[in-house]
């Protein structure tokens, strides 16, 4: 009887921490959404029927999915000359590659602010060598977040893909030129299916962590760039309306499991293995 059960036994404390700081907070934060007087929806009404919050949803998602599609690219390209590197280069690689997770997101993001201001590196290059006559004016715009997002979000990108490209069998792309393939049709057919799963898991990552960020647009984006993230914020902390904050994370909620599911199904018919 006890091995029968032992599983569940195992597998019960980490359930029940899943469920109480998991799951039921966010799910008391839903909740909240639906006691108003107005109607069971009415903040999901007063959401949606707002222009401004319109507009701060669909950059959201624009920010979100620009970055996740670089990423993908970047990323991908990265991994794969890291993983067809020897030993030592290769360890080296990913060393370069996790450096940058060691410091903080604002560490980071403040190191943007640097390159990207008026007086920052880029300006003063692109001054000094004459390509420009006057400094652009490169923060505070949906671009200078994308890119520091980027930064962020691609060493989790090239440390999902490197352990799939690894496992692809040396055999089976040699067989694939052997039987006159080209380069480009192996890696078309043989390659990027059988890296559908690291691609998936990465992309997911790269969008839930984009989409919900905080710190890096509110760094590099500000008032004029405003994201569901910061507009969370500003509602809970700064206007106090809790009701309107919890609507915006349950939207996010939504949202972010309609990606993760909408791109679970694309893995599975791209690749019928993957997961």
């Amino acid at each position: 009887m006890l091995k029968r059960f032992a599983g569940w036994w195992l597998a019960g404390p980490a359930t029940l921490a899943v469920l109480v700081f998991l799951i039921l907070p966010v799910a008391a934060t839903i909740a909240t959404t639906f006691g108003e007087d107005g109607g069971i929806f009415a903040p999901y009404i007063a959401f949606f029927n707002s222009g401004f919050r319109r507009t701060v949803l669909w950059r959201t998602i624009e920010i979100s999915l620009a970055t996740t599609a670089i990423s993908l690219v970047v990323g991908f390209l990265t991994a794969y000359v890291v993983s067809k590197s020897p030993g030592k280069l290769k360890s080296l690689l990913i060393i370069a590659a996790v450096f940058p997770l060691l410091t903080g997101v604002v560490v980071r993001s403040f190191a943007w602010l640097i390159i990207l201001g008026k007086n920052g590196i880029l300006n003063n290059f692109l001054v000094g060598i004459g390509a420009i006559s006057e400094p652009l004016s490169m923060l505070y715009t949906q671009g200078s977040v994308i890119v520091a997002m980027v930064y962020l979000f691609v060493p989790l990108m090239i440390l999902t893909l490197v352990g799939v490209l690894e496992n692809i069998p040396d055999d089976v792309v040699q067989a694939s030129s052997s039987l006159g393939a080209t380069p480009a049709a192996t890696f078309r057919q043989v390659i990027l299916p059988l890296a559908v799963p690291g691609l998936i898991v990465g992309a997911v990552l790269v969008f839930t962590g984009s989409f919900t960020a905080y710190a890096t647009p509110q760094l590099l984006g500000g008032e004029r760039q405003m994201v569901m993230g910061t507009l969370m914020y500003q509602r809970a902390m700064v206007s106090f309306d809790w009701v309107g904050a919890s609507t915006i994370a349950a939207i996010m909620v939504v949202i972010t499991v309609a990606v993760v599911l909408a791109m679970s199904r694309v893995a599975r018919r791209l690749n019928p293995m993957a997961t």
